[in-house]
């Protein structure tokens, strides 16, 4: 049963995490990297991590993929298509991928890097959740009052520039 649900999840991920570079639009590739982090979500589920499940849920997916498809839908769309692509940059973004893939596999696996065996007890998630509550609560309101004013300021931006632009029609 794991083992199909991890497989699932898996088509999920990288479906969508594919479908997030290669959709035309922004707001439906935002909508794709939502996907992607929800089945990352899932795969700390199949670990038995639910606190940084919820975790990546609330800010990955919760927050920044949000913040993201905001900007996106704020931002005008002569300012996003100006660009022409060239074909070629995509076989050259491939080929750079592959040699850092190739790369960084040979220096990890050369490093001799191996699993320590430590008599130390394992980290109880309670003690984090319970440090996020307790000793960094005022961080994390700064963090979403920070975003909501982010958010709220990009609004009235936008705003102001269709009011501009209504008035040089007229």
């Amino acid at each position: 049963m794991v083992d199909a649900a991890f497989l699932a999840l898996s088509v999920i991920t990288i479906g969508s995490a594919i479908a997030a570079l290669e959709f035309r639009s922004l707001i439906y590739g935002s909508m794709a990297l939502m996907g992607t982090l929800g089945g990352i979500a899932g795969f700390f589920l199949l670990l038995d991590s639910p606190f940084i499940a919820m975790f990546q849920i609330a800010v990955y997916v919760g927050s920044i993929a949000v913040l993201i498809l905001f900007t996106v839908m704020l931002v005008k769309r002569e300012l996003i298509f100006k660009k022409i692509e060239d074909p070629r940059r995509k076989f050259a973004g491939i080929g750079l991928m592959l040699i850092l893939m190739v790369g960084l596999g040979s220096i990890i696996l050369d490093s001799g890097l191996r699993t320590i065996q430590t008599n130390e007890p394992a980290v109880d998630f309670r003690d984090i959740g319970k440090d996020f509550l307790t000793y960094y609560w005022p961080a994390l309101i700064l963090m979403a009052l920070i975003l909501a004013g982010a958010v709220t300021g990009a609004l009235v931006l936008a705003r102001r520039e269709d009011i501009e632009d209504e008035q040089r029609i007229n």
